[in-house]
């Protein structure tokens, strides 16, 4: 839940009421009702105007510019890989990890005989 007074941004009008999405509002309460869809009343200097607006049409200004900046971060790496024509930095980027991870697991297990391949099938077939 936001606090009162925090800096947001309209990312949204789910209820079309005509919100000014893209600009910053303030929160100045919250909507305790629990017949209501709306979570907060904002304020929105530019219109001059306050709105009720459900939690999911709001998003915190510090948060949306941390994901601007990881974003941001990102192309960087891709352009840099590319431009250097480092292939397991873009890999690693493109794929968010996930390959080294797998390859990290495959390297730590030692190859399994047929006996104990057998053994382990029949212990979790018991479970």
């Amino acid at each position: 839940m936001m606090q009162l007074g925090e800096k947001v941004v309209i990312v949204a009008d789910r209820f079309e009421q005509q919100l000014p999405i893209g600009e910053y509002g303030y929160i100045i309460a919250y909507d305790r009702n629990a017949d209501n869809a709306f979570d907060y009343v904002i304020r929105v200097p530019k219109a001059s105007r306050n709105f009720f607006v459900p939690a999911s049409d709001v998003e915190c200004e510090d948060l949306l510019l941390q994901q601007e900046a990881d974003r941001v971060e990102r192309e960087a790496l891709i352009d840099y890989a590319l431009a250097t024509r480092n292939e397991t930095l873009f890999r690693r980027l493109m794929n968010n990890g996930e390959e080294e991870v797998e390859k990290e697991e495959d390297e730590g297990q030692e190859p399994m005989s047929a006996e104990d391949f057998v053994r382990k099938v029949n212990l979790r077939a018991w479970i």
